[in-house]
């Protein structure tokens, strides 16, 4: 880790000193200080996949099957807005990612409190088309690791069920998940990007 990581390290540690426990601290802001003066910068709301789904051209025989306006696609936002982007500015490689907030059985609540699908939608994120566009864009072709990173915050993070169900989702790709669970800081955070997923951008 060079000088100006730690240094923006030890900033950090600064700003989180007073709430090391919770894990609601602002996402951005983490990635935000942790980056300045490097050479990684932090996309929030990336538009890079915002028009994707204008960009797929159908056959004329699907066309002629479904309702077929006369529209400008051009300027159509069909797509998806993944909540983060990290990129490598010197080698042009990008990660993509979604932060999933969700309750979960926990302590002094009932089993039903892990209801909820907020997980379940970043299963999109697995289908081979998403996969190859965003291997594509981002540029990290390296089968090893996927182009998208998940952080889950929340009771879900601790709930018997929900962690199952997750770990076995991402089987051999479990550094592409994080459990942001409550009792942890930005610094566990970093340190799962820096030790995890950082190679795959250099």
């Amino acid at each position: 880790m060079g000088k100006n990581e730690l240094s923006n390290r030890e900033k950090w540690q600064d700003v989180s000193s007073g709430k090391a426990k919770i894990a609601e601290t602002n996402f951005y802001d983490v990635f935000n200080i942790a980056f300045e003066n490097t050479n990684y910068i932090l996309h929030k709301k990336p538009k890079h996949l915002k028009k994707l789904y204008a960009q797929i051209e159908l056959s004329k025989q699907i066309l002629y099957e479904i309702y077929n306006p006369e529209i400008d696609l051009s300027n159509r936002q069909w797509g998806i807005s993944p909540d983060f982007a990290i990129e490598n500015i010197e080698t042009k490689k990008i990660l993509f990612g979604e932060i999933k907030r969700q309750d979960g059985w926990v302590e002094e609540k009932p089993p039903s409190a892990g209801r909820g699908n907020a997980h379940e939608r970043s299963c999109k994120l697995f289908t081979p088309g998403l996969i190859k566009i965003c291997r594509n864009i981002g540029k990290i072709n390296n089968e090893a690791t996927l182009p998208f990173w998940v952080v889950f915050m929340g009771d879900i993070t601790r709930d018997p069920k929900r962690v199952r169900e997750i770990s076995f989702w991402f089987d051999e790709y479990s550094d592409n998940f994080f459990m942001w669970r409550p009792n942890m800081t930005g610094i566990d955070l970093i340190n799962h990007f820096d030790n995890k997923l950082k190679k795959y951008l250099d």
